[in-house]
């Protein structure tokens, strides 16, 4: 691959701020795991399935997120596939990890939603920036906004309330509240915080559409 190609693929500005995208999104799986709750989107579905299923967060989480790869591949180009299958496999591989080296002998839900909501949020708007995504729906948002103009928050905050009913028939009442607590957080963060315009390939493929 010649350099040029590489550094359109990949260049150090756009690796550090996907690194610093996915630890975030993996601190807030910690808050979230800690507490007892779910977030929304793929990650959150991927979360539910893991109380309720034998497969774990990793392999769910990339299984659900293959058919929204495929489609940014479509709309957005392969480097923005390449670059969000980048920050898929990162959180795959970091969540457990995460998980089994931080503990919380005790932690409030509140503050955990809260606190897993800001980290999630930040995560996906510094993926956003750098033309990648955290897999799964959060793609569909993206495209959503690219499309038709309507904040990315708010697309993921409406997939929330799907997720969130069928989350009803697994978590109590309280662990729903606090886990829609740090949905929203998150979404308003995406929906105050970014535009399309500031995703490093919007520019790239509006031409090309």
């Amino acid at each position: 691959m010649k350099r040029s190609a590489f550094k359109q693929l990949i260049s150090f500005y756009d690796l550090q701020g996907l690194c610093f995208g996915i630890l975030l999104a993996c601190l807030s799986m910690v808050f979230l795991k800690g507490a007892g709750l779910v977030t929304g989107q793929t990650a959150g579905l991927a979360l539910l399935l893991s109380y309720v299923t034998p497969l774990g967060f990793s392999a769910l989480f990339l299984l659900l997120t293959i058919p929204f790869l495929v489609m940014g591949a479509l709309q957005r180009g392969i480097v923005f596939a390449l670059r969000t299958t980048f920050a898929v496999v990162g959180i795959s591989i970091l969540v457990p990890i995460f998980i089994r080296l931080i503990e919380f002998e005790t932690i409030n839900p509140l503050l955990a939603a809260i606190l897993g909501g800001v980290s999630a949020g930040m995560g996906v708007i510094a993926m956003f920036r750098h033309n990648a995504s955290a897999g799964g729906m959060t793609v569909l948002a993206l495209l959503v906004e690219q499309k038709t103009g309507i904040k990315a928050g708010w697309t993921q905050l409406t997939l929330d309330f799907m997720i969130f009913a069928g989350a009803a028939t697994v978590l109590s009442v309280e662990q729903l509240i606090y886990s829609f607590i740090g949905a929203v957080v998150m979404n308003l963060m995406i929906a105050w915080n970014f535009r399309i315009d500031q995703s490093r390939g919007h520019s790239t493929s509006a031409k090309a559409n």
